[in-house]
């Protein structure tokens, strides 16, 4: 006990206050996060090895609570932006000490945000794990891919309802526990589940579908999803919530799970789902008399689906905050090295269209 007391004291232990503590150990996260930004194999090593432990952590922590804890979180962080320098300056604090608690508090979230989850974001990116190259667009290529797909996809048409709940979660679970190890998604947990949301209005006034919470490993669903939506946009969050931070690479496993699902609903939601996507990169790619005759082979049934699709969302839409939320949107995803923001969702057919022949990710 003598000698570490010395030692306590040599190294200034001893007389170190409870904020350098905290102040070093805020230093420490920063480098570190910093670091995993500049260097994707730092990011793609806390993706494999220090992500999967904080995700199942933190959801076993908070997966007894039925509503969604990131919602609260972040209206509480607010408040306390504000409450902070207002309770400091009534009490006649200095100016420097209240932006320094307000920056501090800041430095916090940011450092729970990045390690929580945000580190994703710096890891080699889908063609770098998978082993192959980028597509470059080739006529052909693209055209069979069409062909292909809309054969499947009517194929895949079903008036079936969707399988309960828990069945559904089962099913989709059990698939992403398949994916091979060199894709490095996180491994799926029993105990993660949807949650409650309370500003639902909210996310349907800004078209948003879902998130998937990095405070607390939590996926958040709108409760106004239409029944053939539901799966994959489950998938497509809970990819997220497996180390996924790519809205792309998110996409290409929604489809790639949903449609190898033994469940016709889900089949059908994973080719569906994909539908507005390969649409929107054949109106770009092809004449318009070509893509008329895209369109018009697609099942009258599923053109149906997407016309009540687009009506039900477009009700809901709120144009100006919309309008607010996708440019705060599109920062947020520049700023964390996804250059091409909201666009980088139709990216997912560069990233089917990468995969050989034949090739499989299970």
């Amino acid at each position: 006990m003598r000698r570490w007391k010395t030692f306590r004291t040599f190294v200034g232990m001893k007389t170190m206050k409870p904020r350098y503590w905290r102040w070093t150990a805020e230093a420490i996260l920063t480098g570190f996060i910093l670091m995993c930004r500049f260097f994707p194999a730092w990011g793609e090593w806390y993706a494999r090895t220090v992500y999967p432990f904080v995700s199942a952590s933190l959801s076993a922590c908070v997966s007894w609570i039925p509503f969604s804890l990131e919602e609260w979180l972040a209206t509480g962080m607010v408040a306390a932006l504000v409450a902070v320098p207002w309770a400091g300056r009534k009490k006649g604090a200095a100016w420097r000490t209240v932006i320094r608690r307000d920056a501090e508090l800041i430095i916090i979230v940011w450092c729970w945000f990045y390690m929580g989850w945000g580190i994703n974001y710096f890891r080699h990116d889908f063609f770098t794990r998978s082993g192959t190259e980028r597509a470059e667009y080739q006529e052909t290529d693209f055209r069979r891919f069409l062909r292909t797909y809309t054969d499947s996809l009517n194929a895949s048409y079903t008036p079936c309802p969707l399988p309960t709940q828990e069945e559904m979660e089962d099913e989709l679970k059990n698939l992403f526990a398949s994916v091979s190890p060199r894709f490095g998604l996180a491994r799926p947990r029993a105990y993660q589940h949807p949650k409650q949301v309370a500003f639902n209005r909210l996310y349907s006034g800004v078209g948003v579908l879902g998130y998937m919470g990095p405070f607390f490993s939590e996926s958040q669903l709108n409760e106004d999803l239409l029944p053939v939506e539901y799966p994959f946009t489950y998938a497509h969050e809970y990819s997220h919530l497996l180390g996924v931070s790519n809205e792309a690479e998110a996409n290409f496993w929604a489809y790639q799970v949903c449609t190898h699902s033994r469940c016709p609903a889900i089949r059908y939601s994973g080719y569906f789902g994909l539908l507005p996507y390969v649409l929107s990169n054949a109106y770009a790619l092809l004449g318009e008399e070509e893509y008329r005759k895209l369109a018009l082979s697609v099942l009258p049934e599923i053109r149906e689906d997407l016309q009540t699709k687009r009506a039900h969302w477009d009700a809901l839409y709120s144009p100006f905050i919309g309008y607010v939320q996708d440019k705060v949107y599109s920062w947020y995803l520049k700023g964390n090295k996804i250059p091409s923001a909201q666009k980088n969702y139709a990216e997912v057919i560069g990233m089917i269209l990468a995969l050989p022949d034949g090739h499989s990710v299970f």
